[in-house]
């Protein structure tokens, strides 16, 4: 049975540089993004991953990932979670290391495939089990086609396809998880070290 994309919600982690408590992006900034192309340079400590992401499908996933890059909410932050079992994906995108942290809101899901395959080079946001709105700072990089079922909430939103880079995920599956287990924490580390977005007309 697979489990959910990302375990129980916690107290949302400090924001680099700030102390404003995170709140969802509004209509405003949600519709900045709505029908746009943006390009997401994801640095991390084993080379850029630069990933295209879908602001006409999946609008209120890109303007919080938009907000969250802007804020430097994920400097620094390990990339906890790989999956080599029935699924096939690293997750990244908790400051806390933990896969409990988020940025202190949720949204929905949107642009779920129909199909329940998520297909390889696709960013699709990570959420709670059975948590419709659970979606906040945490997602996937799928390294391989996964079909994964949908829980009592549905499926996970795809916001986003990555245009280069998938050589360093490629790197960090071969690795495996820490032990040679079916999910945990990758065996070679990663880590986002920072991210900046670009809307495009």
């Amino acid at each position: 049975r697979t489990r959910g994309l990302m375990k129980s919600r916690s107290t949302a982690p400090g924001v680099p540089g700030t102390s404003a408590e995170l709140t969802k992006p509004d209509a405003a900034e949600v519709a900045d993004v709505t029908g746009k192309r943006v390009i997401a340079t994801i640095d991390t400590n084993c080379g850029e991953i630069v990933a295209e992401l879908d602001g006409a499908n999946a609008p209120l996933a890109v303007a919080s990932f938009v907000q969250l890059a802007r804020l430097g909410y994920w400097k620094d932050a390990p990339c906890p979670r790989l999956t080599a079992g029935s699924i096939f994906v690293l997750q990244c995108g908790d400051p806390t290391g933990t896969l409990n942290g988020t940025p202190g809101y949720g949204f929905a899901i949107e642009n779920a495939p129909t199909d329940n395959v998520y297909k390889r080079g696709v960013l699709a946001m990570a959420r709670p089990q059975d948590n419709a709105e659970g979606n906040g700072g945490q997602y996937f990089i799928v390294y391989r086609d996964s079909p994964i079922p949908t829980d009592k909430a549905g499926g996970y939103t795809v916001f986003g396809s990555v245009l280069s880079g998938m050589d360093i995920v490629d790197k960090i599956a071969a690795g495996g998880a820490e032990g040679g287990a079916p999910d945990g924490a990758p065996a070679f580390p990663i880590s986002t070290l920072s991210v900046t977005t670009e809307t495009k007309d």
